[in-house]
């Protein structure tokens, strides 16, 4: 028995002799190779097209982003399915903070739209900040015969299944917009997804389509045109961009509140220290004058937050937008 006991006390000792250098070897690893980070370039995954909100916000952030690491980052478009493809992309990266994505509502809505995701948004990927929200704006073409959401309800009522809602596809927020908007008001309009918002404020303004939602850095140079109209801005406020478009509130249509954050986020396991120096450099970023001015000048609005603040934020959104997909009844196999 004393023979036993000796050799489990020396068993234990052995693995304890095995394990605690290994792990302190990684530890100091990882310390290391986060003290020297960033020592190579990063790139900022794009989910959506060139030309879109999530584009020009994103080639904004990498620039900045590249001026205060000193390395370069690679705007780098994946679009598909809804932002997944480029979501995906992100999570499956390597946890070592040299993959960054540029995440949108997309990340809130697909795991509650989607029956199949190849990727767990909060399983797999963890916030570092958001940077920029904007409001978005319900936009038809100039020829609608409409100059209110009101006289659009009233047209599409006498007009049933004629009128088409152009939509960045299944999982945007615009999409889910459109759903919220039609079955809200019970209205027979027919949905025509696209690759993009940026591709279905194309097909707008060729006449494919005769509305879309979609945010101020997309629409708000064709409305000031008047290639376009702006019928409400879909969030508590006026834009400064558009200062003559009322609030869907201001427009009678209080409930159709569709806003587009942006948040960056990082493979799941990037380590802490990487994760809070990207926090406080993202921070530095939107606090920044310059940027400020030229967020706004491009129809966003600078947010900043704590990755903590960031996390709880994507919960509340999923669990908003989880009861907009069910109320909307849609699911996509």
């Amino acid at each position: 028995m004393e023979t036993m006991l000796a050799f489990a006390r020396w068993w234990r000792l052995a693995l304890f002799a095995l394990v605690v250098p290994h792990a302190v070897s990684v530890g100091t690893q990882a310390g290391a190779a986060a003290a020297d980070y960033p020592s190579r370039p990063l790139r900022l995954i794009l989910p959506f097209p060139p030309g879109g909100g999530t584009d020009v916000l994103g080639r904004v952030v990498a620039q900045a982003l590249s001026d205060a690491l000193g390395q370069g980052v690679v705007a780098e478009n994946r679009p598909g399915a809804g932002g997944n493809i480029g979501n995906e992309a992100a999570a499956k990266a390597p946890a070592d903070g040299y993959t960054l994505l540029l995440g949108s509502p997309g990340l809130a809505i697909s795991p509650s739209l989607y029956a199949k995701l190849n990727y767990d948004p909060a399983r797999d990927l963890m916030p570092v900040a958001l940077v920029a929200d904007i409001p978005n704006v319900f936009a038809v073409h100039r020829n609608v015969p409409a100059t209110s959401v009101k006289e659009l309800v009233q047209l599409a009522r006498m007009h049933p299944g004629k009128l088409a809602f152009g939509t960045g596809g299944p999982g945007t927020s615009n999409e889910l917009g459109a759903h919220l908007f039609i079955n809200t008001t019970r209205l027979r309009i027919l949905i025509v997804p696209h690759k993009g918002v940026n591709q279905a404020t194309i097909a707008l303004l060729g006449g494919h389509v005769d509305m879309v939602i979609a945010g101020v850095a997309t629409v708000g140079a064709h409305i000031r045109s008047e290639k376009l109209r702006g019928l409400a801005l879909l969030g508590p406020e006026r834009s400064r961009a558009l200062p003559d478009v009322p609030t869907a509130a201001q427009a009678g249509y209080g409930w159709l509140n569709v806003r587009t954050w942006y948040v960056v986020m990082a493979p799941a396991g990037t380590p802490t220290v990487i994760i809070d120096r990207l926090n406080a450099v993202l921070s530095r970023i939107s606090r920044s004058a310059e940027i400020r001015a030229q967020f706004e000048r491009l129809g966003f609005e600078p947010m900043t937050s704590t990755p903590g603040q960031a996390a709880r934020f994507l919960r509340a959104e999923a669990e908003r937008w989880g009861k907009v997909v069910a109320a909307a009844g849609v699911r996509i196999d």
